[in-house]
């Protein structure tokens, strides 16, 4: 009997693929036996990334492409179907708050300056509706294919200090069901779109608001772990198996939906 989790052959595009969540995630691909291409804006997080997948056994092949540069990823496109002929899976996971779109404790939302706004705004939200266009076309021709974006606790309800970051986030949600509803209504239902809500995770962009230099928690923190029944952060490989459940054929009744990965977060009331 196939097993209805197999991924093996499938090509996967990740965007952001040179970074935490995105690193994270190729290999996990690689290791269930897919065919990875790493997208990152930086040449040293490709090569570096792809040089890794490469030497776990894996295939592998990244280029430099800017997600909010249509007509640069529509050659990346080109040159990744000229090589392996197709496009299976695309996961959304370029993005992430930027430190001046994050209000400081002292600041209010009339302190914020628009410009820093509209650069976090721009690459969480159309950083990921432009590959879907780019590269979800691919798939819309062949009448088959997964697109997974990555959205956010802060589309639930109000979380202090990061009003761009929520705002796009909250985009990502409903475009991901639009999506869904366009490609399944207009190119079959093997056309799938679903996003993955990551709880609290600590990486580079959050640690200094999570992680005083003490290696103690934040006031920050401990909030967060009160509103989580599991009263702990995720590890971000704890993300892998929602990804790989989406790609494969285990979910091929599965579109439009926005899953939480949070421990629990998203289900309590703090009460």
């Amino acid at each position: 009997m196939m097993n209805m989790y197999d991924i093996k052959g499938k090509i996967a595009i990740v965007t952001g693929g040179g970074g935490v969540l995105g690193g994270s995630i190729s290999k996990s691909l690689i290791q269930a036996g897919a065919k990875v291409v790493v997208l990152d804006i930086r040449q040293e997080n490709v090569d570096r990334k792809v040089d890794e997948l490469i030497k776990m056994g894996g295939e592998a092949i990244g280029f430099v492409s800017n997600v909010l540069d249509v007509e640069e990823m529509k050659i990346t496109r080109d040159k990744i179907t000229n090589s392996w002929g197709k496009i299976d899976i695309l996961i959304n996971a370029a993005g992430g708050n930027l430190p001046g779109a994050t209000l400081r404790e002292d600041q209010d939302v009339f302190d914020m300056k628009i410009e820093d706004f509209e650069k976090v705004t721009n690459l969480n939200l159309n950083g990921t509706v432009y590959p879907c266009l780019v590269f979800g076309e691919v798939m819309a021709k062949q009448g088959e294919g997964s697109i997974i974006n990555v959205s956010s606790m802060a589309t639930l309800s109000a979380i202090t200090r990061v009003p761009g970051y929520s705002v796009a986030k909250s985009g990502i949600d409903i475009f991901t069901k639009w999506m869904a509803m366009e490609l399944g209504t207009k190119f079959g239902e093997k056309v799938r779109v679903n996003a993955i809500a990551p709880g609290f995770f600590i990486g580079d962009q959050n640690r200094k608001v999570l992680i005083n230099e003490d290696g103690s928690y934040t006031e920050r923190s401990k909030k967060v772990l009160a509103r989580t029944p599991m009263k702990r952060f995720g590890d971000i490989t704890e993300l892998n198996g929602i990804v790989q459940f989406l790609c494969s054929g285990a979910s091929s009744f599965i579109t439009g939906t926005v899953i939480p990965v949070d421990g629990g977060f998203s289900s309590f009331s703090g009460v």
